[in-house]
């Protein structure tokens, strides 16, 4: 028969750590504020951390480590990555004949045990230690002296500006302007801009102000900062960016412009309140990161013949489309660097203006004054230009004056909402864009999505990929000769996550004959489609395909990435259209 595990509660009454009465006191708060009993018995001041990490060790037959003891070497940090262990929030030991030993706080935390499993490909051996402990363990060694966010957070706790002061008068009278929180912003967007960060969310929550990091389109969680610090958190990022600091009810949009680690970065900052007040996100905006190129954006060789062949052209509509973040602007950007001469005028009307270049005449939407797309439109026409952006078609009066530009000698890029490129043609039309305009106006439309790539550091052979994801993707056993299939790892390099960049997958679909019949005769979406797939066109999950087979990225990403618009509709889609797909996708 197993032996009965002893409670938690009855090894410190044992210990003589608790009093019974102390235990029966902890029971009933546990039960009140749903806590575990050793959280309870902490925040109650009836026993220590150490106490309940000693009793969890005793309890579950693991061995306790005291952290304070230099048991760890420093570079014995190195065997997990920095985002793993902050995450979780725990501490590798050592690692011998395929087994890691790591140091946890809670045993019961079986989701976490699994990660580390999946992440190192190992058996995990397991041993305690305080949360406390192990957290400032991770601070003192992970970051930099005196450059630890978690640190200058604990040392605001004990300063005066978040004790006395915050106790007797609020939130609101944390000072803005005091050196800690300025030093806490300065560390936040350092660390972000140095983890290749895209955006920073500062998100009030009922009990902390959460922060995450969208790295490579998914957000991380950083850091939780206590809930008296909003106010001067929200304060400090306000005055940064010229915004009005007793503006709490509606929505605002300021900038920022810093030197960070040498580089000039810009951030456009956006407020929007909120139920547990206002939600801050700061967009890093990079110069360098738009002017990448066309080779560097992610085509492969048929589509950037067909995409460069398309820009040059001299007249037409060229029109990119996707959701929010597909890197649409990054496109229309490398598209405009690479017809930037001194003998052709490029105007552009966006909303708003992110990336300054020079030789382009670049306008700014402004609706507060009337300064609207349409009215930079029309305006933009006398200038003579040669090659026109309109940052977003969104409504008919836009759509008709660029088809009017591009029906008279100009060459007009732009973007629109639409899942891939066929549906971009009925979209227009259901606009109220006759159908003839569009025929005769477009020259191509391409769709893209940005997927990650797999961490050249660490990526290893999948020897065993899911095989209906497999079929989903339309990736055949003839496929896979001679190709080797890659999953994502996870190292310091690329943040644990097993990926480091992007790269676009993309659906370039060039007008021809048949396609403009269609168009004109107002075809539904899937009749389009087939014509696109039939004369040569990659779909999405095509694209994202090829780039499987060739090492890029994983099956799990592009199954990610595409899942919205449907695997299954695409694969069927795919096998249509025959042999002529086949060729493209190689």
């Amino acid at each position: 028969m197993a032996k009965q595990r002893k409670k938690l509660g009855q090894l410190l009454v044992e210990w003589k750590v608790l009093q019974p009465n102390d235990l029966n006191d902890a029971v009933d708060y546990a039960q009140t504020n749903g806590k575990r009993i050793g959280e309870a018995l902490v925040e109650l001041g009836r026993c220590t951390e150490d106490d309940v990490a000693k009793a969890l060790a005793a309890q579950f037959d693991m061995e306790y480590v005291d952290l304070e003891a230099g048991l760890i070497a420093p570079g014995a940090m190195d065997l997990l990555p920095e985002d793993l262990v902050r995450r979780h929030n725990v501490l590798p030991l050592q690692q011998a004949d395929g087994k890691l030993k790591v140091i946890i706080s809670d045993p019961l935390d079986l989701e976490t045990l699994d990660v580390l499993r999946f992440r190192t490909n190992m058996e995990v051996e397991t041993l305690i230690a305080s949360r406390a402990k192990i957290k400032k363990f991770i601070d003192q060694f992970l970051a930099p002296s005196g450059m630890s966010i978690d640190k200058t957070v604990q040392e605001m706790r004990n300063e005066t500006v978040l004790g006395d002061l915050a106790a007797e008068a609020g939130d609101e009278a944390l000072d803005p302007d005091s050196a800690p929180i300025i030093k806490l912003m300065s560390l936040i967007i350092t660390e972000a801009v140095r983890t290749r960060a895209s955006d920073i969310h500062v998100e009030p929550m009922a009990d902390r102000v959460r922060v995450r990091y969208r790295i490579d389109g998914v957000c991380l969680e950083r850091d939780r900062i206590p809930k008296r610090m909003q106010g001067a958190v929200t304060a400090r990022l306000k005055i940064m960016s010229g915004m009005k600091i007793e503006e709490k009810r509606l929505p605002q949009d300021g900038r920022i412009k810093l030197h960070v680690a040498g580089e000039a970065v810009d951030f456009r900052v956006s407020t929007l309140p909120a139920y547990h007040g206002e939600s801050i996100v700061l967009r890093i905006l990079r110069p360098d990161s738009v002017k990448i190129g066309i080779q560097s954006l992610g085509f492969e060789d048929d589509d950037y013949h067909r995409f460069s062949h398309v820009i040059k052209r001299p007249n037409g509509i060229f029109l990119v489309t996707g959701p929010t973040g597909s890197g649409k602007t990054t496109t229309l950007y490398a598209a405009l660097q690479e017809l930037n001469r001194s003998d052709r005028k490029i105007i552009t009307a966006e909303d708003p203006v992110e990336y300054n270049f020079a030789g382009i005449n670049q306008c700014q939407v402004r609706d507060n004054i009337g300064l609207s797309f349409e009215r930079i439109l029309r305006s933009m026409l006398r200038q003579a230009p040669n090659i026109i952006l309109v940052g977003e078609i969104r409504d008919l009066v836009v759509a008709e004056v660029a088809i009017q530009a591009a029906l008279t000698g100009h060459l007009v890029f732009s973007t629109l909402h639409t899942n891939d490129a066929p549906s971009a043609i009925t979209r227009l039309i259901d606009m109220g864009v006759k159908p003839f305009l569009v025929a005769s106006s477009i020259q191509a439309i391409m769709a893209q999505r940005l997927i990650r790539v797999l961490c050249p550091e660490c990526k290893t052979p999948d020897y065993e990929p899911d095989n209906y994801v497999l079929r989903l993707l339309g990736i055949r056993t003839s496929d896979l000769e001679g190709k080797t299939i890659y999953k994502p790892v996870g190292c310091p390099k690329c943040n644990g996550t097993g990926y480091r960049g992007r790269l676009g997958i993309f659906e370039m679909m060039q007008m021809n004959n048949q396609i403009r019949e269609l168009a004109f005769n107002r075809a539904p979406t899937k009749d389009i489609r087939a014509a696109a797939i039939a004369s040569g066109m990659r779909n999405l999950v095509g694209d994202g395909r090829v780039k499987i087979l060739n090492g890029v990225t994983s099956i799990e990403e592009v199954s990610r990435v595409t899942q919205a618009e449907g695997l299954v509709t695409a694969m069927n889609d795919s096998l249509a259209a025959g042999a002529g797909e086949s060729k493209q996708t190689g």
